[in-house]
């Protein structure tokens, strides 16, 4: 063999065996995460006792428009909520899919049945999030003037805390009374505060406040009380503007023209 050949198999050896020498690249392992999702959950499911026999508030007409409509509106344009669910009565699905044609809501719903109480129907709802939603903001249907701006409070609140409440300070004197007639004592209000809606809460926090309340086979009507029973703490997220809710009859007028100031 000559000189020239067999200097051309040395060289060629060599490079193979740097290139076994080589460390292998690791195969990069690839996995698809869901992005995290706020959603909201508005309550449509109640029954509305204390508005009269045969009348649903919520479809009530208040400044142009049905009491829930506006408040699917202000959730809808909430930028910081990605998916709404609709908890409402049976047989009452037909009349929030027309709601949701006539006033061209975009975001993405889900209409579902409540339950027989609160706390029910909002399990219901829950069930009903999509598998990425990380925060969920629950809402009263029939309080219909919540700002954007407290709706996106609530929710860093609760990223931070676990649990968050729209609230507001007490500022009327408080008396105590045990039968309804006669005054028993006056109640310090300093460090009383008067909740609303939103209640936002991680998603897994008030599953797991809901699961103990059925455990011990309790009733609530508010969500963060569900929290307080696994010891759960709960930001207060005052608001700057009214977020009444819808009670009464004489409710209608100051929401009205809180709805035509915007």
């Amino acid at each position: 063999m000559g000189v020239a050949l067999r200097h051309f198999f040395r060289l060629r050896v060599g490079q193979a065996e740097t290139i076994l020498k080589k460390p292998r690249l690791r195969q990069q392992q690839t996995t698809c995460k869901l992005q995290p999702v706020n959603s909201a959950i508005i309550v449509a499911a109640g029954k509305g006792a204390r508005m009269g026999a045969g009348t649903d508030k919520l479809f009530l007409e208040v400044a142009g428009r049905p009491v829930v409509a506006h408040t699917w509106q202000r959730f809808n344009d909430a930028k910081c909520i990605g998916e709404i669910i609709l908890v409402v009565r049976s047989g009452m699905q037909k009349n929030f899919t027309e709601l949701a044609a006539k006033y061209r809501f975009q975001k993405p719903f889900h209409i579902i049945i409540g339950g027989a109480e609160r706390q029910d129907s909002v399990s219901n709802g829950l069930e009903a999030l999509p598998p990425a939603t990380e925060i969920v903001a629950i809402q009263d249907a029939a309080r219909p003037c919540t700002s954007e701006a407290l709706i996106a409070a609530t929710i860093d609140a609760a990223r931070d805390t676990g649990a968050a409440v729209a609230a507001q300070p007490v500022t009327d004197t408080l008396k105590e009374s045990a039968d309804g007639k006669l005054v028993l004592r006056t109640l310090d209000r300093s460090q009383l505060w008067s909740v609303q809606t939103p209640q936002t809460f991680r998603v897994e926090v008030i599953r797991r406040a809901l699961a103990e309340v059925r455990r011990r086979g309790l009733v609530f009507t508010d969500d963060t009380a569900a929290c307080e029973l696994i010891g759960q703490p709960i930001r207060l997220v005052p608001g700057t503007a009214p977020n009444p809710k819808v009670t009464v009859p004489g409710d209608l007028p100051f929401v009205e023209a809180l709805l035509r100031s915007v």
